[in-house]
């Protein structure tokens, strides 16, 4: 006896004589497609597109970077180059005052603003950084520190492509150049040390914070200080890390095989009661329903 393979087709064909297409199949037949291909587009951008996901912890994992680096960008409209630098100070007993490395100052107004920018780095302690005259061998004899704020950013620069949520620039635009020009300014600076990693291994370790403010006018001795633009910054025991995720292509293909195997079960039993119910409702409509 000849064996036939033909034997474990699971799939048994019925002849088309047998069969009767339905103008209702017809119209669940083109729906169930056109959510079979909803579905997978859906799935498919799912796949290609990493999504982002977030842990705590109650550590550093980047304390193996002692320093962190920190770019600012700030445009002072109503004070002169030459009067303004910066002043790097922390609880580790760092105090650098008119830190020049990594600074450039470009004239505004004629000369009578400035637009100063600087990249410079800063130890793991609270502390803070100042934009002030005490540098300058003289003294302005009006100082005027109203100021606008482009960015003030610590850590990796975080690319735009990753679009995390988070706080990496919440001073970007900050404009003050209406306040009192006598007032100093404080920004209170709370820094949460961030990862981020992508589904590459590619991984940067920028830092988000949070900021308070106020201006005032300091007395000291009968006279008054100097004002002067203060970012004083204290960092959280917490770490947020960010890592990309993308599905495993087993999960992607089981997906897709639940997806079009449910949704043609699903219409076809749709399908069938719908039949089952015309045919009872024709037999009542004739009379021979018993």
């Amino acid at each position: 006896m000849q064996f036939d393979v033909r034997r474990f087709d699971v799939y048994r064909k019925i002849p088309k004589d047998l069969t009767q297409p339905t103008t209702t199949g017809a119209y669940i037949s083109v729906a169930s497609i056109l959510f079979i291909i909803c579905l997978l587009l859906s799935e498919l951008t799912s796949f290609l597109y990493p999504e982002t996901v977030s842990e705590l912890f109650v550590d550093d994992p980047t304390k193996l970077v002692e320093r962190i680096p920190i770019s600012i960008d700030v445009t002072l409209p109503k004070m002169k180059c030459d009067f303004i630098g910066l002043d790097i100070q922390d609880d580790m007993g760092r105090h650098e005052v008119g830190y020049v490395d990594s600074v450039i100052k470009d004239p505004l107004n004629d000369g009578e603003g400035c637009r100063f920018k600087a990249k410079f780095q800063v130890n793991k302690v609270p502390g803070n950084f100042h934009l002030s005259t005490h540098a300058s061998s003289e003294q302005p004899d009006s100082p005027d520190m109203t100021h606008l704020i482009h960015h003030v950013t610590l850590g990796d620069q975080v690319p735009e492509a990753a679009d995390l949520p988070g706080s990496f620039n919440p001073l970007i635009n900050r404009d003050k150049r209406e306040a009192n020009p006598t007032s100093s300014h404080d920004y209170f600076m709370k820094v949460v040390p961030t990862i981020f990693e992508n589904f590459h291994g590619y991984t940067i370790y920028p830092y988000q914070y949070t900021f308070a403010y106020r201006d005032y006018i300091q007395y000291g001795h009968g006279h008054r200080f100097i004002p002067a633009i203060w970012f004083r910054y204290d960092l959280s025991p917490i770490t947020v890390k960010y890592h990309e995720r993308r599905k495993p292509i087993y999960s992607f293909l089981t997906t897709l095989c639940a997806i079009v195997g449910g949704t043609f079960t699903v219409a076809g039993i749709i399908d069938s009661l719908i039949f089952s119910a015309s045919e009872i409702f024709k037999k009542f409509e004739i009379g021979k329903l018993n």
